[in-house]
């Protein structure tokens, strides 16, 4: 058998185990608890490539399974909704301000104790922005409770607490209006916040004060304070969002920086393969196959794969939708915590070895039972990231908690995208074109069928009682009077983040410099494409973007333009690497 003929029987039984470990990967989520260890041999790989392949080997299994299970499902860059708008209540004279969020600070015989956040009506006038420019009123209970009729006593500026029903929300404020009140705030009959619209056929709705409508639960607390003869004074203001907060240029950088620390990983790891690839075939081994190269630790998408990917993640994130509560939060943190503690090190093993005086621990291997030959730097590194994801997963609700969860999702997508690779272009487009209609479904088109966007639910962890779900790259908003977080799903820099990846490994093989070559552009691209997303993420007043709408043009539109201008878009669509020299011809006697 000649080599060329081995070459071709290995790729068909490495596609057959790729098909088999997504398969196995959907069923047996259990896999990742489990960290596999598959023991080979390669006498001709140096230190360096050996050991990373052996680390890569050990976490193979668990990082697909969390890639196609929980990793993509890609989430929307989101900003908090600070303005809410409603297509069916139309705006009319008098009834056409924005649903703004309100601060309701409340002051008990002159102490601050706490802070309600209401929502401001579709009519009366604006609110202050500002806290200093808002004057603290003292609070009175209305009586009666609905405020549908006068109340029995006089107000003399106070804001008026009633409750919700009976009337329509503008009738309550005229009558609050004419009995003296400066505001009215109305308690809900629910937890959550409802808009308050003018009725079709209304016509009073020249409205002097602000209305604001406060959560059952806050309405209660102030209740009960009034009852109890306490002096209860609010403050009502409307703070604006800054147009750019920094948290949204540090995630834009941690997202770029990830895909590019990502994409030199792998083009040099298939750079090290291909020459070694190169020096068997010069020297004629017959032992050569292409599992002595280290291509049996990377699993390469197919289309069908691709295609597949988006019905798997569709049924998975219908199903956090549906399941979404505490424990299912919990089940998803202690899958992240442990992915992410074998992506960190992965990453850190990688790292270390590639100093001296770590050369030792990294080519001294330990059996361990059931996990097999082990090096002592791996030994050595494991406990303190199995002890780094354990401190997040328990304090992970501490303010500065974010840090770590950021640390083990870099580490974590890292590794993936060391692991899972695009072979060509023509499955990186399948594989992007699909995500970008999943993305669009599930942020936009999710709302006329469930009356609300699905991702948005699922990313924020309503229900949940959780400050969303861990698989986001998050900063919280510095600058920002609101509060919050920027967050950035995994499936928006990994998904992309293949084909970049796979872009700088076609460069590397193609010996092309930066500028002749595709990741340069493939990665300014992927900036933009991101940087559009938040400009369109601020005009949109921090309702959730999908940022694959706006990636995918960019990163694919690229790659397809400058393809089609070199003339080696055929190359890139089918084969996926430089033309190479032929085995035979490089194997055959001289005459």
């Amino acid at each position: 058998m000649t080599i060329k003929n081995r070459q071709s029987k290995s790729q068909k039984n490495k596609k057959k185990a790729v098909t088999t470990h997504i398969s196995l990967s959907l069923i047996y989520i259990s896999v990742l608890l489990a960290p596999s260890y598959v023991e080979r041999k390669s006498k001709t790989l140096n230190r360096t490539t050996s050991l990373i392949s052996r680390e890569r080997e050990m976490v193979s299994k668990s990082a697909l399974c969390a890639l196609i299970v929980v990793l993509f499902c890609s989430f929307p860059v989101h900003g908090g909704d600070i303005v809410h708008q409603d297509d069916k209540a139309p705006k009319r004279p008098g009834c056409d301000n924005d649903f703004v969020l309100v601060k309701v600070p409340i002051y008990i015989e002159g102490n601050e104790v706490n802070e309600f956040v209401g929502v401001g009506a579709r009519f009366g006038p604006t609110l202050e922005s500002k806290e200093k420019h808002a004057n603290q009123t003292r609070l009175a209970l209305a009586d009666p409770p609905h405020c549908c009729s006068a109340p029995k006593t006089k107000l003399t500026g106070e804001v008026i607490l009633v409750h919700r029903g009976n009337c329509s929300f503008t009738a309550k404020a005229n009558v609050a209006e004419a009995a003296g009140a400066s505001a009215i705030l109305i308690i809900n009959n629910r937890a959550e916040l409802f808009k308050m619209v003018c009725e079709a056929n209304e016509t009073d709705v020249d409205i002097g004060i602000p209305a604001v409508m406060l959560p059952q639960d806050a309405g209660i607390s102030l209740e009960e304070s009034l009852n109890n003869k306490s002096i209860v004074s609010v403050q009502l203001y409307s703070p604006k969002r800054p147009s750019v907060d920094v948290a949204e240029v540090f995630l834009w950088l941690m997202a770029v920086g990830t895909i590019l620390c990502a994409s030199y990983w792998s083009a040099w790891s298939a750079r090290e393969a291909a020459i070694e690839q190169d020096k068997l075939l010069k020297d004629a081994s017959e032992d050569f196959s292409m599992e002595t190269t280290g291509s049996s630790n990377v699993v390469n998408i197919s289309t069908t794969s691709a295609i597949l990917f988006v019905l798997i993640a569709s049924c998975f994130l219908f199903m956090l939708y549906k399941l979404m509560s505490f424990w299912f939060i919990e089940v998803l943190v202690v899958l992240f915590a442990i992915g992410g503690a074998e992506g960190l090190q992965t990453c850190l093993v990688a790292l270390l070895s590639s100093f001296r005086w770590f050369e030792r621990a990294a080519d001294t291997f330990v059996k361990v039972p059931l996990l097999g030959a082990v090096s002592y730097l791996t030994l050595a590194v494991s406990p303190f990231c199995i002890a780094f994801a354990v401190v997040w997963a328990v304090f992970r609700r501490v303010s500065i908690a974010w840090i770590g969860q950021d640390i083990l999702g870099i580490a974590l997508i890292i590794t993936v995208l060391q692991i899972i690779r695009v072979p060509n272009l023509k499955v990186g487009t399948v594989l992007l074109s699909c995500a970008f209609l999943y993305d669009i479904f599930w942020v936009f088109v999710s709302k006329w069928w469930f009356k609300e966007s699905v991702m948005i639910v699922v990313a924020r962890g309503d229900k949940s009682g959780e400050d969303g779900i861990p698989m986001l790259l998050k900063i919280p908003r510095m600058f920002d009077p609101w509060g919050g977080y920027s967050i950035i799903g995994f499936g928006d820099i990994i998904l992309p983040g293949l084909l970049i990846a796979f872009s700088l490994r076609y460069d590397w093989l193609s010996k092309k410099n930066l500028r002749a070559g595709y990741f340069l552009w493939a990665m300014i691209a992927y900036g933009l494409g991101l940087l559009i997303t938040y400009v369109a993420l601020n005009l949109m007043d921090g309702h959730g973007q999908p940022a694959l709408l706006y990636i995918v043009p960019f990163t694919l539109g690229t790659f397809l333009t400058l393809g089609r201008k070199r003339e080696d878009l055929k190359n890139l669509w089918t084969r996926g690497e430089p033309e190479r020299p032929c085995p035979h011809n490089q194997l055959q006697p001289s005459q």
